[in-house]
């Protein structure tokens, strides 16, 4: 039993620690790619809330490529008139890192 328990704590512990980590990381993408200047977690600013965007496209299994290309040609539409611009110079891992974040925001 104990050594279940102990392989138990060591999951636990180890989802603590990257988890925070995890966030941390995707939080400098958004910084460094200028979305935090349009976005926030929880409020909408010019676009969209990232966890609005996590509700209207969840449970959707082509959600991911849909939104990293939304993020790289930019649109209009979707949440009203004001554009998104194009984000080309941002990597595609990148782009996909936080898109795999943002879908996963509740």
């Amino acid at each position: 039993m104990k050594p279940v328990l102990s392989a138990l704590a060591v999951a636990a512990l180890t989802a603590l620690a990257t988890g925070p980590a995890a966030a941390q990381d995707v939080e400098e993408l958004l910084k460094k790619n200028a979305c935090l200047a349009c976005h926030a977690v929880d409020k909408k600013l010019v676009g969209p809330a990232y966890k609005d965007v996590a509700k209207k496209y969840a449970g959707q299994k082509d959600a991911s490529v849909k939104l990293a290309e939304k993020v790289k040609k930019g649109g209009v539409g979707v949440w009203g008139q004001v554009p998104m611009p194009p984000n080309a110079a941002v990597s595609d891992a990148d782009i996909n890192t936080m898109v795999k974040w943002i879908l996963a925001l509740k």
